[in-house]
């Protein structure tokens, strides 16, 4: 498994946590609380985001061929729940 990480600048963390990972239960292993949560893609890959005061922590592992359309998609799930501000995303793949 491929790994990339990146830190979302937002005030709104925690909702946004909150929001992906119930959009996704209904399709997808899930687990949350306010300051942590996980998705467990059919695909084999997993998603961790972590709440802070100012910024969203992701941490994605996928297969090597599928981690950067991975990374499309949790970024544009994100940006469809915070329409109301633009969100950054700058991946760095973990060695």
């Amino acid at each position: 498994m491929a790994m990339s990480t990146t830190d979302v600048a937002t005030e709104h963390a925690s909702k946004y946590l909150q929001q992906l990972c119930k959009h996704w239960s209904h399709k997808m292993v899930t687990e949350f609380d306010p300051e942590k949560g996980r998705v467990d893609f059919p695909s084999g890959a997993q998603l961790f985001m972590e709440a802070g005061a100012a910024s969203l922590h992701l941490k994605l592992q996928a297969p090597e061929d599928t981690l950067a359309r991975m990374e499309g998609v949790v970024a544009d799930h994100l940006n469809r729940f915070a329409f109301r501000e633009a969100l950054a995303f700058d991946w760095t793949k973990a060695a």
